[in-house]
């Protein structure tokens, strides 16, 4: 279902009995996703929470002062009033009463009570594979999150990410180059952009047929005990975790141990030794997570219903994911000039060479005019970048 489909549900019927009690139960102070859970397997049907005497819902396990506070009826205006302020920021919100409340999520130990959502909710129970990794990656780490991210989008699955700084924002980026669809799963509610540099991302992301998911409501700030807590919905809710570049005390060591718990398939890029982020995909590798290079490395290893699940949709598409594919492949390049091809030679992925270095380098074999021009036609084409001091590092 759209954003405009649900906003159009939504009109006709606000919300039911059922899906307001938990939103009732997760606005109530005290009492939180585990609890409400809890709360909601002992009455059988949530909305008796609204009919309950205080003794019972005391004798539920909840706290005194929540259940007075939802015998008061003022969770149930709280809710009534987060649901309409919801409903006009332009989201929804999604209760594990709903249809499409994701299977995925169902099976963790601890999923969320309540989620809040900006853009196309079906896409929360597609196969997708979450990328995850260092705010401060290398040259190297944020170009194989980005150009795995895209490869893997170009063939149908959806990129998971916090679109925290570095390789967060590199895989939402690569899942848009490719024209796939991408998740966010933020820390803060789907009306606080963090970080804020990142405001169009966000808004690319729901153009693009994608999706902002929270369990945070409307105006929670960006705490640090949130992001934590966060990722388990992002490994909930995907088949996979794809992690590249970790320091060994991180947030994504959180992920990856979520995952293993989860039953979750892990893979890692192999990293530098030397840097001190490859020590966490290096170590889930020796632990038996799957050393990912390229695209195929994750593909082949999905489940066989999964895979033939999206080699259908590609085929039915009428071949559009498969050109979509080809072109984001990391060895279907383009034809270059000799000009080009000899300034592609010289340059990294994983480290910048500066401008006098590279001329230097092509002296008698190329002018400094043909070394201008060939750069900016590797811009323009995605395969060199230029970084800050004239350096410029291969992207594929």
């Amino acid at each position: 279902m759209t954003l405009g489909q649900h906003e159009e549900r939504v009109t006709e019927a606000v919300w039911t009995e059922s899906q307001l009690a938990w939103l009732a139960a997760v606005l109530t102070a005290g009492m939180g996703a585990t609890r409400t859970w809890r709360v909601m397997r002992k009455l059988g049907d949530p909305k008796q929470i609204f009919t309950a005497s205080l003794t019972e819902l005391e004798g539920l396990g909840m706290p005194a002062q929540s259940a007075q506070f939802i015998f008061d009826g003022k969770a149930r205006r709280a809710a009534e009033e987060e649901w309409n302020r919801v409903q006009e920021n332009g989201g929804l919100i999604l209760t594990p009463a709903d249809e499409e409340y994701p299977e995925r999520l169902r099976e963790i130990y601890d999923p969320p009570a309540v989620l809040w959502i900006r853009g196309d909710v079906n896409l929360l129970s597609r196969p997708g594979i979450a990328v995850v990794g260092t705010r401060h990656p290398s040259i190297y780490g944020a170009g194989m999150a980005e150009v795995l991210s895209r490869d893997l989008a170009a063939r149908g699955l959806t990129i998971l990410s916090g679109m925290a700084r570095g390789v967060d924002t590199a895989a939402h980026k690569g899942a848009l180059e490719a024209r796939g669809k991408t998740v966010a799963v933020w820390g803060t509610g789907i009306d606080v952009i963090y970080p804020k540099e990142n405001k169009r991302l966000a808004e690319q992301i729901v153009e693009g047929g994608g999706t902002i998911v929270s369990e945070y409501p409307l105006g929670t700030f960006p705490a640090p005990q949130n992001f934590p807590v966060r990722n388990r919905i992002l490994s909930g809710l995907s088949v996979g975790v794809l992690v590249i570049e970790a320091a060994e005390h991180s947030g994504t060591r959180i992920t990856a141990r979520l995952a293993m718990e989860q039953n979750r398939d892990i893979y890692a890029v192999p990293g530098n030794v030397t840097n001190k982020n490859a020590w966490g995909p290096n170590t889930l590798i020796k632990q038996g997570a799957k050393l990912t290079a390229t695209w195929e490395d994750v593909w082949e290893d999905l489940p066989s219903q999964i895979r033939l699940g999206l080699e259908e949709e590609a085929a039915g598409a009428g071949g559009n994911e498969s050109k979509a594919a080809e072109a984001a492949s990391l060895f279907s390049e383009p034809r270059l000039s000799e000009h080009e091809r000899l300034i592609l030679e010289r340059l990294r992925q994983d480290e910048g060479t500066q401008l006098d270095e590279l001329m230097e380098q092509l002296e008698g074999q190329l002018g400094s005019a043909e070394i201008f021009t060939g750069l900016f036609e590797l811009e323009l084409a995605g395969r060199v970048r230029q970084l800050p001091g004239k350096n410029y590092v291969r992207t594929m």
